[in-house]
C-alpha cells in the first residue's frame, strides 16, 4: 500500500559501500544523553544486512511500510506508516526492508555505549 511521500528535498542522503538497499541522515548526536537520532531509507521490495540493535531505540515509521525479517529470511512483521515502535537492545537479529514502496523511517537510539548497530553473517 502507498502512502503519501515524505518531503525529503532537504535531506542529505548517505550510502555505506557494501550495505545495499538503505541509506542513512544522521539528524543528530547527543553525546552526553547518549543519543543518536537517524532517518533511513530502505529500499522498496528490498531487504537490508541481518543485524542487531546494540542500543535501545524508538522507531517511527513516516512512509511506506517497514518489513522485519527474521534470521531464517521469513517476514515476521510489517510497520505501517505512523508505526511507533520502542525495542531494547541486543534483541533478535533481523532485517528490515521495504514494501512496495521505499521506506523512510525515523530510529532515535537511546543509551548507546559505543555501538548502534552490528551486522551479523547470513
Amino acid at each position: 500500500m502507498s502512502t503519501i511521500p515524505f518531503d525529503v528535498r532537504n535531506i542529505r542522503w548517505n550510502t555505506i559501500e557494501g550495505f545495499d538497499h538503505i541509506a542513512y541522515h544522521v539528524c543528530a548526536v547527543d553525546e552526553t544523553k547518549r543519543i543518536v537520532d537517524i532517518l533511513f531509507k530502505f529500499d522498496a521490495n528490498a531487504r537490508i544486512a541481518l543485524h542487531r540493535h546494540k542500543a535501545d531505540y524508538i522507531t517511527l515509521v513516516l512512509q511506506g511500510e517497514l518489513r522485519i525479517y527474521g534470521a531464517n529470511g521469513k517476514l515476521k512483521e510489517i510497520r505501517p506508516v505512523g508505526s511507533y515502535v520502542a525495542g531494547k537492545a541486543d534483541g533478535e537479529p533481523h532485517a528490515e526492508g521495504g514494501g512496495d514502496q521505499d521506506v523512510i523511517a525515523f530510529f532515535s537510539n537511546r543509551n548507546v555505549d559505543n555501538l548502534v548497530y552490528v551486522t551479523l553473517p547470513p
